[in-house]
């Protein structure tokens, strides 16, 4: 078991330290496709910037499309959904 654990540790790093910085980008963003927890979602274009609080849900992207998608709340507690670029998207965690 400690042999199997150990080889799959070193294939991931391998294959990490070999990808370029944008195909690391890439699994990124997949990895975030089926997280669920609270990220801050900030969509800039140009001098616009909007920004989403997602609490207890997960942010599924589209990479062929280029697009991340995920339910979000306004001020009243009302859910719409909402579809921004990767492209101009950065998503954080919020612990």
């Amino acid at each position: 078991m400690r042999l199997i654990l150990s080889t799959l540790v070193v294939a991931t790093a391998l294959l990490l330290g070999g990808c370029s910085e944008e195909q690391q980008n890439k699994l990124s963003r997949l990895g975030v496709t089926w997280l669920e927890g609270s990220y801050r979602v900030t969509f800039v274009e140009g001098s616009h910037v909007k920004v989403w609080n997602i609490v207890d849900s997960k942010v599924t992207s589209d990479p062929q499309k280029g697009y991340y998608y995920f339910w979000a709340r306004d001020d009243r507690g009302k859910k719409f959904y909402v579809q921004t670029p990767i492209l101009r998207t950065y998503i954080e965690e919020v612990k």
